[in-house]
């Protein structure tokens, strides 16, 4: 893209105040960024953190980042050389540690319901190419977790630089009971993330079954993945300690709404299930 066709610093202004409000809102965002002119991928990491720095004006903490597009797959149809990513606040980040959860719904426009495991770190990842091993290595505790998205954008439709630029659709991560990572457990946890599966329940009757190696062949490799990720494009702001990571989904986003109750069952891995009541 030419310098000239590229958008401004008041169009990236302005196109993250619009996405602010709609956020707050609950408004629709008929035309998404990506259907407009100058906007591309360089644009809308500039939005998200305008969009950081106006929540943190309005005192909410980041927390944490979550993942999009941990699937290699769409890499090649969205021409993607790499996930994304959006950053999550302590507002919209919950915890649970008896495995069952209730969550307060605010006015929303189309909710999905995904099963992702949350990782939360307790070093630094300052290095590209890292394994499975190394990631754990670095990581505090391991849960099970339900991200909630909510799309601004018409059915549904959205490119990566809309998913980044509008929150990368978060609107809520449910975190069940936290497993420490020790020393001792890591090869095993290194073998069975990328092999677990996840039975997921809508009121009691099964919906779909996922498995680790959805996220990017294992939730670890796809903590690595962001860790490389951002040191490419943001060299000086790495994963660093305290940071949460929800790393992809494990099946289908499934709508949700009111009045559902939504469990995870894990198998071949060391997490409990997780149940979810959003009212």
């Amino acid at each position: 893209m030419k310098a000239q066709d590229m958008m401004s610093h008041d169009e990236v202004e302005a196109l993250a105040r619009e996405l602010f409000a709609a956020q707050k809102t609950g408004q629709m965002v008929p035309v998404p960024p990506s259907s407009r002119p100058g906007f591309d991928l360089d644009a809308a990491y500039e939005v998200e953190a305008r969009l950081k720095q106006m929540r943190e004006a309005d005192g909410h903490k980041a927390v944490g980042r979550k993942v999009g597009y941990a699937n290699k797959a769409m890499w090649r149809v969205l021409k993607l050389e790499t996930l994304v990513w959006a950053h999550m606040h302590d507002d919209t980040v919950h915890y649970s540690d008896q495995n069952r959860v209730t969550l307060p719904l605010a006015p929303v426009r189309s909710l999905k319901i995904e099963p992702e495991v949350v990782f939360c770190l307790k070093q630094p990842l300052l290095s590209e190419g890292l394994d499975a091993a190394a990631v754990l290595a670095s990581t505090d505790w391991l849960a099970m977790g339900f991200e909630i998205i909510d799309c601004p954008f018409p059915d549904w439709k959205f490119q990566p630089g809309d998913f980044v630029a509008s929150f990368g659709l978060h609107a809520a991560l449910v975190v069940g009971e936290k497993i420490p990572v020790q020393p001792a457990t890591i090869p095993k946890l290194a073998e069975e993330l990328p092999k677990f599966q996840v039975r997921m329940y809508k009121n009691d009757e099964f919906v779909e079954e996922g498995s680790g190696k959805n996220s990017l062949r294992s939730p670890a490799l796809c903590v690595a993945e962001l860790a490389g990720a951002i040191l490419r494009r943001f060299p000086t702001q790495p994963l660093t300690a305290g940071e949460l990571i929800s790393t992809g989904t494990l099946t289908s986003g499934h709508a949700a709404q009111s009045g559902d109750r939504w469990t995870a069952e894990i198998t071949g891995l060391t997490l409990p299930s997780l149940t979810l009541v959003m009212s």
